[in-house]
C-alpha cells in the first residue's frame, strides 16, 4: 500500500512542476526550476517541522507528501542538466550564481518550511 501513496503523490509532483514549467519566461537563467527546487525545499522542510512535533501523521501521509510529491516536484536532475549546459555555453558567471542560489536558497527552504510548521 506504500507504493501507492508514493505513486499518488508523485503524480501530483510531476504535475506542479510542469504546471510551473509553462510559465512564460524569457530568460538564460533556468529561473523557474530554481523557483521550483526552493518550493521543494520549504514544502518539504514544513512536512518535516509538522511530524517532528505531532504523532498522529499517518506514516502513509509522510510517505505521501515527503517521496512522492516532493520527489516528484523538485527537479535536481533538471538542476543539474541545466547548471551543464550553462557551463557548455560558457555562461560561468550564470552557472556559478545559479547553483550557488540554488544550494543556499533551498537549505534556507528547508529551515522556513520548519519554522512555518512551528506556527501550524
Amino acid at each position: 500500500m506504500s507504493f501507492v501513496f508514493v505513486a499518488l503523490g508523485g503524480a501530483l509532483g510531476a504535475v506542479a512542476r510542469y504546471s510551473i514549467s509553462l510559465i512564460p519566461v524569457k530568460t538564460q537563467f533556468p529561473i523557474l526550476t530554481l523557483v521550483t527546487n526552493i518550493l521543494g525545499a520549504i514544502l518539504i522542510g514544513f512536512i518535516v517541522g509538522i511530524t517532528d512535533k505531532r504523532s498522529d501523521v499517518s506514516p502513509n501521509m509522510v510517505l505521501y507528501w515527503k517521496t512522492g510529491v516532493c520527489g516528484g516536484f523538485t527537479t535536481f536532475s533538471t538542476f543539474s542538466l541545466e547548471a551543464y549546459k550553462l557551463l557548455e555555453n560558457k555562461a560561468y558567471a550564470l552557472e556559478g550564481v545559479y547553483v550557488a542560489l540554488s544550494v543556499c536558497c533551498c537549505i534556507f527552504g528547508i529551515f522556513l518550511g520548519k519554522k512555518l510548521a512551528t506556527i501550524m
